[in-house]
């Protein structure tokens, strides 16, 4: 390992310091109008190569990587796979070293495996770059959801932010826990007892607070945002969505500024009714996808520096 690539990671946000969190997101504000494309592409990384290594379907993720390289004038290219061979984490590590050793200058990791960045990380020279780990991390994730909040209310320190649905296999869960505890908000963890256990209050990064409640309606005049995670369909049969559905009824009772939060792809109609997510006067998810290509930009620009 070359020493000076390990600051280059982000393999995830739980250990990241206040003042790391909060200089991405600075630089992930500045870039957002070259991200949007409302000002023209930089040429800070002409001539490298991002290499997006996606072993798991999860293609609004790599486009945003590609978007965000090419805004800073990298190029990218794309190795995706799936099936039991790609699965194992030693044949992963294998793709990961033949694609470093074409020259690339970073590698973004998307795997159904918890850790495999991190293993990749361990054995490259090159940057490394968590786009998803099982139910692990998603840093980027976070960073796009944090920095929404932050452009609508600027210090975070005693906001409440309710993350609603299946926490236990969320690595978006997990990252905005970190992040946004790392900031001073408070988090409370919503959903059923098999899918937000108990154990899960005591994960916080910093200074904020994290609780677990069992109880959609106790918790929605009590919020400055929400935020509905994607319900997995396969269990839906097996919990009932509807005690955890943010419906037009439940929103109307939401403080007249909370925001409503999702990291999508959103099931209209299972987590949340169409017409909330759609409304431009409380949703920002549109905003939270502009914002993943933002702070992708801002990661990418520490790593290929």
């Amino acid at each position: 390992m070359v020493p000076a690539a390990q600051n280059r990671h982000l393999l995830g946000l739980d250990g990241v310091g206040r003042q790391e969190l909060e200089s991405l997101l600075d630089q992930a504000q500045v870039l957002g109008p070259i991200a949007a494309g409302r000002a023209p592409p930089l040429d800070l990384a002409t001539g490298r190569i991002v290499a997006n290594l996606f072993f798991e379907d999860s293609t609004p993720v790599r486009v945003s990587f590609t978007v965000a390289a090419r805004r800073l004038g990298a190029d990218s290219v794309d190795q995706t796979g799936s099936g039991s061979s790609l699965s194992k984490g030693e044949t992963l590590l294998d793709t990961a070293l033949t694609v470093e050793a074409m020259g690339v200058a970073a590698l973004v990791v998307a795997s159904p495996c918890e850790g495999t960045p991190a293993r990749i990380a361990a054995a490259v020279s090159c940057a490394v770059i968590n786009a998803g780990d099982g139910r692990h991390e998603h840093p980027t994730q976070g960073l796009g959801d944090i920095l929404t909040l932050r452009q609508r209310w600027g210090d975070l320190s005693g906001r409440v932010i309710a993350i609603v649905g299946d926490i236990a296999d969320s690595r978006v869960a997990r990252s905005n826990i970190h992040g946004l505890t790392t900031l001073g908000a408070d988090v409370m963890l919503v959903g059923p007892p098999s899918l937000v256990p108990v154990s899960l209050g005591s994960i916080a990064s910093g200074p904020g607070r994290v609780t677990v409640v069992h109880d959609l309606d106790e918790v929605l005049e009590k919020v400055d945002a929400i935020m509905m995670l994607r319900a997995k369909m396969e269990a839906i049969a097996e919990e009932d969505h509807s005690a955890f559905r943010l419906t037009v009824a439940r929103a109307r009772r939401l403080r007249p500024e909370a925001l409503v939060m999702h990291p999508g792809p959103v099931n209209s109609g299972v987590e949340i009714d169409s017409e909330v997510a759609d409304d431009s006067r409380r949703s920002v998810i549109l905003r939270q996808v502009a914002n993943g290509v933002a702070v992708r930009m801002a990661v990418l620009k520490r790593s290929l520096s």
